[in-house]
C-alpha cells in the first residue's frame, strides 16, 4: 500500500514534527508534507498551542499546488473546533487528492473522525505509515488520552555504588557539568517539572530550565524568547515552602499539590488540593489532576522517597540515571527508599534503551516493560 516515497515524505514529516519538541506542550507534535508527484510543494509543523497546525503551515506554503496533491502527515488531522479550525476541513477545502496519516488520532473528540470526514469527502486517506516512529513522537499525549495518566520521566544521580549524598547531606556535584546541561534538554522538553516541598526547603532550586546550559543545535533552532519554560509542581502536603521560595520569582507558571484544604489560587501558585492516602498524598490522583490540568509529560527531580513511592506505585514510564564514575561509601544516603520487598517478582524492573557517556558521566535509559 505503501510505496519508498511515502516513506521518505512521512520520515521527512517526522522530522518537521521533532522541530516543535520543545514548545508545542501540551499540544502533540505534529509535521506535514504535501507533495505534487515527485516534488515537495508544501511543509509545515506545530510549533505552540493556539497557533496554526502543520497542516495549516503546509497548506500555505503550497497554495495552489495543494489541490490533487498528497498530505503526509504524522498524525492524523484533526475534525474538532479548539483554539483552531478542523484541520481535516482545511484539506478538504483545498482539494487534497490523498492523505497519509502515520497514525489515529488518540484523542477521543478526534478518534478516526478525521479520517472519516475526509473519506466522505472522497479523498484517498492511508493510516499506519511509520505509526511506531510516529507515536514516540508523542509519548505522554497518547498516554494521556488512553489512560488519564501523564507520561512520568524520573530523574536520577548516583555514584557507582549507587549513593546519591554523603551522609552529611552533600550532593552537589556528583555528576559533572555536561550531565547537568543535557538534563536541561529532557526539562526543555517535558510539560513540567515535578519536585517536592523537602527538595524546595532544603535545595532551594529553580526548577526551570537554563538556556544557557542548553546545547548550541537547540539554541540555533529556538530564540531565547521562544523558550517555553515547564510548569514547576511542587507536592507540598501541609504546605511547608514559603512564598519567598526561589522557584516562585521566576518566569511561568507554579502548581502547588497539597492536602490541605485551601483556596484554589494562591498569590504565588494555582492550587490543587488530593486526597491523603497513608499520609501522603495519593500519587495516582496527583498524576490524574495534573493531566486534568493540561500537563501530558511530567519530569521528576526529587529525593528518595518519592522517587521510590513512584516506582511502587507504577507510575514511572522512563527511569533516567546518570551515574558517575566515583565511590560515596556505605553510610552514603542510597537511590531510592524501597521497603517492605520480600520476593524479586515485587521490584520494579526496567527494560534497559540507551547508554550513553555524557562527559564523564554515564546516562543509562529505561523504560517500563509493556504488557504483553
Amino acid at each position: 500500500m505503501f510505496s519508498i516515497f511515502d516513506s521518505q515524505m512521512m520520515l521527512r514529516a517526522i522530522e518537521l514534527a521533532k522541530l516543535g519538541i520543545y514548545t508545542t506542550a501540551p499540544n502533540p507534535n505534529v509535521g506535514c508534507v504535501i507533495t505534487q508527484g515527485d516534488d515537495i510543494t508544501g511543509e509545515g509543523f506545530h510549533f505552540r498551542a493556539g497557533e496554526p497546525h502543520a497542516e495549516v503551515h503546509a497548506l500555505h506554503a503550497a497554495g495552489d499546488k495543494a489541490e490533487g496533491a498528497t498530505a503526509y502527515v504524522t498524525l492524523e488531522p484533526c475534525s474538532h473546533y479548539g483554539r483552531t479550525p478542523p484541520c481535516a476541513d482545511a484539506l478538504i477545502a483545498a482539494g487534497v487528492s490523498r492523505v497519509v496519516c502515520a497514525m489515529v488520532d488518540p484523542n477521543p473528540k478526534v478518534a478516526g473522525r478525521g479520517i472519516q470526514r475526509m473519506r466522505d469527502a472522497g479523498i484517498q486517506v492511508d493510516v499506519g505509515l511509520m505509526q511506531a516512529q510516529a507515536e514516540a513522537l508523542n509519548p505522554g499525549f497518547i498516554k494521556v488520552m488512553k489512560t488519564g495518566l501523564p507520561f512520568v520521566q524520573l530523574k536520577l544521580a548516583s555514584s557507582l555504588d549507587g549513593r546519591t549524598a554523603l551522609a552529611n547531606g552533600q550532593s552537589k556535584w556528583i555528576t559533572g557539568d555536561e550531565a547537568r546541561a543535557d538534563v536541561q534538554v529532557f526539562r526543555a522538553q517535558a510539560g513540567a517539572i515535578l519536585s517536592t516541598s523537602q527538595t524546595v526547603l532544603d535545595d532551594n532550586p529553580s526548577l526551570n530550565v537554563r538556556w544557557e546550559q542548553l546545547p548550541a543545535a537547540v539554541k540555533a533552532e529556538y530564540s531565547q524568547d521562544n523558550l517555553r519554560q515547564p510548569i514547576r509542581v511542587i507536592l507540598d502536603t501541609h504546605r511547608k515552602v514559603a512564598k519567598e521560595a526561589h522557584l516562585f520569582s521566576l518566569d511561568g507558571e507554579v502548581i502547588v499539590v497539597t492536602a490541605s484544604q485551601t483556596d484554589s489560587e494562591s498569590e504565588t501558585a494555582k492550587v490543587l488540593t488530593v486526597a491523603k492516602e497513608a499520609g501522603q498524598l495519593d500519587l495516582n490522583n496527583t498524576m490524574r489532576a495534573l493531566a486534568a490540568n493540561g500537563i501530558n509529560h511530567i519530569w521528576v527531580e526529587a529525593g528518595a522517597t518519592l522517587a521510590g513511592s513512584l516506582l511502587k506505585a507504577g507510575l514511572v514510564d522512563e527511569l533516567i540515571i546518570y551515574q558517575a564514575p566515583k565511590l560515596m561509601g556505605n553510610d552514603s544516603r542510597g537511590l531510592v527508599n524501597l521497603q517492605g520487598m520480600t520476593c524479586m517478582s515485587q521490584a520494579p524492573a526496567f527494560e534497559l534503551t540507551d547508554v550513553t557517556r555524557i562527559g564523564n558521566d554515564v546516562r543509562l535509559r529505561m523504560q517500563k516493560p509493556q504488557p504483553e
